[in-house]
């Protein structure tokens, strides 16, 4: 990776974490300017900044006025660089079911795997907090859905998400709706143990979902 390119993710990220719109759209051009990807401008500055927003967050050092004025500048530098994402980086639209499962209302990690997840094509449908999950799999037999993501930063609500992988497979739904877990408390060796897939944040996330549905068209 070229200096230039590094710093300017970077910057992106720090950018994002110190709530600076102007300035996150001056990289994001910036970083066009140079024909630098814009998919990686995205994955690896923007969400990567909103990651770190995210973390602020939960040590307590940033609140929600401060998260939403780093989402606004997130959500700016995003209004330069999707225009540029190549077609072959989005592919055919799927579909997602997200929501934070029963219980929590902490959304913010989710808000931000729907971007990620709608910035690459996804069509996703936001259950939105506190879900339970029969809605989870009503909604995505629904809508025929490819993936379920299900959020939750506290620990005494990962029973929710084994509770859907139960409900997928009474249904014999477990084979043709895959299930992506992500927060906090998630980790790999929980999600396999369900017999969910894990992701660490946004951005691996995205790209994950990505992997599953282009495993289904092999």
């Amino acid at each position: 990776m070229s200096d230039l390119r590094q710093r300017l993710l970077v910057q992106l990220a720090d950018s994002v974490v110190n709530m600076d719109e102007n300035l996150t759209v001056e990289l994001a051009q910036e970083y066009l300017k140079n024909s630098f990807d814009p998919y990686e401008a995205i994955t690896k500055g923007l969400a990567h900044g909103m990651d770190r927003a995210g973390e602020l967050y939960e040590e307590e050092e940033y609140f929600i006025p401060e998260l939403l004025m780093c989402s606004d500048a997130m959500y700016a530098g995003l209004g330069v660089l999707r225009p540029h994402l190549k077609q072959d980086k989005i592919g055919e639209k799927h579909k997602v079911v997200i929501g934070v499962v029963e219980g929590d209302t902490h959304d913010i990690g989710k808000n931000l795997v729907k971007i990620m997840l709608e910035t690459l094509g996804f069509e996703v449908v936001d259950l939105g907090r506190d879900v339970p999950p029969v809605d989870f799999v009503e909604k995505a037999k629904e809508i025929k859905a490819d993936l379920i993501a299900l959020s939750t930063l506290m620990t005494t609500t990962m029973e929710g998400m084994k509770e859907v992988m139960q409900l997928l497979e009474r249904d014999k739904l477990q084979d043709k709706i895959k299930v992506m877990i992500g927060g906090g408390p998630i980790s790999k060796r929980f999600a396999d143990k369900i017999g969910a897939y894990y992701a660490e944040d946004a951005s691996k996330a995205a790209k994950l979902a990505q992997d599953l549905v282009q495993e289904e068209q092999l």
